[in-house]
């Protein structure tokens, strides 16, 4: 039996037992940065199966490695293992039982692909030149994970790292790889704009910063259409305008803040400058005052061309169809690994009824021995073509 169908049959053989162990996370979901519970629960499954478990100095999250009695390279397979502050709507059995809290993105499902991976690769240690490590990782829905892993020194000695989110619309047996940018860079921003307040009566004895505010809002919207360049993909989102405290009163300030997503970097590194001169200068048309605070947050996800053929090849191997990745605005702090080292961050397909951050959001299971299999695959294959 060739190792490709032994992987593939003994995920089949695991399907249930993953299935338990998924539902299990599901129903207990801890939000980031407070995955003690979820944590414990990894070391343990993990020691039941020999999977070795790394010293891992954050309070939360876990790092196991499969070493080859043969030496090689080292490759990092990578999962998230937060949930959200979302009430659970979904009508299943294994809903969640924690008031508020959800695993509305499907991280319950990423934590248990890996640790069946995990499971299939231990058993095959005599097949491992090299070393595999795995990380559950917490803290990826507030963006700050990823950060305090490197911070952490757990990607030292790493030459590639292979990650996935679960895409609802793509069926179970199906992955999205493309070479470039996946999903967007991330940045925040807070805008204060500073009038003068009056009697909502004699408006023209103020600088209302409400309608200066709502034109710094329109105007943004032209750093994307006449400043970014058109071969460039970029959103400019305000999200939250707050500003006075009672009907008939002009205040003297306005609080806006928002998000800026892009693929480019060049992109990414203009936009604040633009934004900065747009906001300063409308408000200067109005007599107002304004000032952008810009907050740097992740950069893109950006696959390593041969990192996708390596995984291209092990979805060859596993008999998975393949299909081009649809980019997202949406970003994931795996970014901050790619900027250290080359890896791949793929779409893996699990015929789910809602998209992510949805109170109904849910997935095929049978995704798990797919996922387990395909990513046990890839590591093995890796760790070959790295040699």
């Amino acid at each position: 039996m060739s190792r490709s169908e032994w992987l593939k049959q003994e995920a089949a053989k695991h399907s249930e037992a993953w299935s338990a162990m998924r539902r299990e996370l599901h129903q207990y979901p801890e939000l980031s940065n407070e995955e003690f519970e979820t944590t414990k629960k990894i070391r343990n499954w993990l020691e039941q199966a020999g999977v070795t478990l790394l010293p891992f100095p954050l309070p939360t999250g876990v790092l196991a490695e499969i070493k080859g009695d043969k030496p090689g390279p080292v490759i990092m397979l990578r999962a998230d293992i937060d949930a959200l502050p979302i009430f659970e709507e979904a009508d299943v059995d294994y809903k969640s039982k924690v008031d508020g809290k959800m695993h509305a993105c499907g991280h319950d499902f990423h934590t248990t692909s890996m640790i069946g991976a995990a499971t299939l690769l231990q058993a095959r240690r005599e097949d491992i030149a090299g070393t595999i490590r795995i990380l559950f990782q917490p803290a990826e829905e507030i963006a700050v994970g990823a950060k305090a892993v490197i911070e952490a020194k757990a990607l030292d000695g790493v030459q590639a790292i292979f990650g996935m989110h679960n895409k609802p619309e793509l069926p179970v047996g199906t992955i999205g790889l493309k070479p470039g940018p996946l999903m967007a860079s991330v940045d925040r921003f807070e805008i204060e704009v500073y009038g003068k307040g009056g009697h909502a009566g004699i408006p023209n004895a103020t600088v209302d910063p409400i309608v200066v505010s709502s034109a710094i809002v329109s105007a943004l919207q032209t750093v994307i259409s006449r400043n970014a360049s058109p071969r460039h993909s970029a959103v400019v989102s305000v999200t939250r305008l707050e500003s006075g405290t009672t009907w008939n009163v002009i205040p003297d300030t306005a609080q806006m803040e928002g998000t800026v997503r892009t693929f480019e970097p060049e992109a990414r590194a203009a936009i604040p400058e633009q934004m900065r001169r747009v906001v300063e200068q409308v408000a200067a048309g109005f007599g107002a005052t304004a000032k952008l605070i810009w907050h740097g947050m992740l950069s893109a996800v950006q696959n390593d061309a041969a990192m996708v053929e390596i995984v291209a090849e092990a979805a060859a191997l596993q008999q998975l169809t393949v299909v081009e990745a649809e980019p997202t605005m949406g970003g994931e702090d795996f970014a901050l690994y790619q900027e250290l080292i080359p890896g791949n961050f793929l779409w893996m397909g699990t015929s789910g009824t809602e998209q992510w951050h949805h109170p109904k959001f849910t997935l095929n299971e049978g995704a798990i021995e797919v996922s387990a299999a395909l990513f046990a695959e890839t590591a093995l294959l890796a760790l070959e073509k790295l040699a």
